[in-house]
């Protein structure tokens, strides 16, 4: 089992480079950074979590421009969106996006994608929101259409592509792996119909039920389950939970980093980095 590390990259937080290192010189697999465009005043949706919405999601940083300076300064690491919101993002644009990164990056590129909580975020973007769903699983099936052709077009119920073409094409063949984020059963369910892996938080439901419940998703839809890895969001301090994670099959947890200075997050990684040792003995 890998370990990673997801943080809302800002302004005042440790800079990605920095990070980056920090993380390659402990052994850690992989960085995600996660994505807001903006936070709408007033806003009337509440956070999936409840309470205060955190000065973190008015202030993140664009997730492809801090991943390429954090790969920029690595040679190993893994970089990877936690999530992307590409319903909020034009498909061509982010299917060129998606290429260049895993060009420049040398195949380090993990592309998380999720259909996002906040309708007012969401629908300044000219998204509808109840049809969210349906435009990301169709933005996927054109973008995969955009990477693998030479000549690609896509007519969905939402997105079109006529045809064209453009280039760089991925590094990785056929694309990066796709994950979805989110919660059981729903992400679950589009990772198995469209994906090539899940992105669930630890903190959401219960892992000893939806992990064996996925698998057998898996196998009912005719998909091979070890062709869809599960990276476990959220991971908690705590061996002998990440030890269970492990057993039910997850192959990466990643940690929650708060949006700090490099004073605060590198004695974080540190705890982390002495919990990897322990739980490889």
């Amino acid at each position: 089992m890998e370990f990673g590390a997801a943080i809302f990259f800002t302004d005042y937080s440790i800079s990605p480079a920095q990070l980056a290192v920090a993380l390659e010189e402990r052994g850690f697999d992989s960085l995600w950074a996660a994505e807001h465009s903006h936070i709408p005043v007033p806003r009337r949706t509440p956070p999936p979590s409840g309470g205060e919405l955190e000065k973190r999601y008015y202030e993140v940083m664009d997730p492809f421009v801090t991943l390429t300076a954090a790969a920029a300064a690595t040679k190993r690491l893994k970089v990877g969106t936690g999530v992307c919101l590409i319903i909020q993002r034009d498909t061509i644009q982010t299917a060129k996006l998606v290429a260049s990164i895993d060009q420049v990056t040398g195949g380090r590129f993990l592309f998380g994608i999720g259909g996002g909580w906040n309708k007012e975020e969401i629908e300044a973007h000219g998204t509808v929101f109840t049809s969210r769903m349906l435009k990301m699983r169709e933005q996927v099936a054109a973008m995969k259409e955009i990477w693998t052709k030479e000549t690609a077009d896509y007519d969905g119920q939402i997105v079109k592509v006529p045809p064209m073409q453009t280039w760089p094409k991925p590094t990785q063949k056929p694309h990066p792996p796709i994950l979805l984020g989110g919660a059981f059963p729903w992400a679950a369910r589009r990772a198995i119909r469209y994906g090539d892996g899940w992105y669930p938080n630890a903190t959401a439901g219960d892992p000893e039920r939806y992990m064996p419940a996925f698998r057998q998703m898996a196998v009912e839809a005719g998909r091979d389950p070890s062709s869809l890895p599960v990276t476990m969001g959220g991971a908690p301090e705590d061996p002998a939970r990440l030890e269970r994670f492990r057993e039910l099959g997850a192959v990466r947890v990643n940690v929650s980093l708060p949006a700090e200075p490099a004073d605060k997050i590198l004695p974080i990684l540190d705890r982390w980095a002495k919990l990897k040792r322990q739980l490889a003995s």
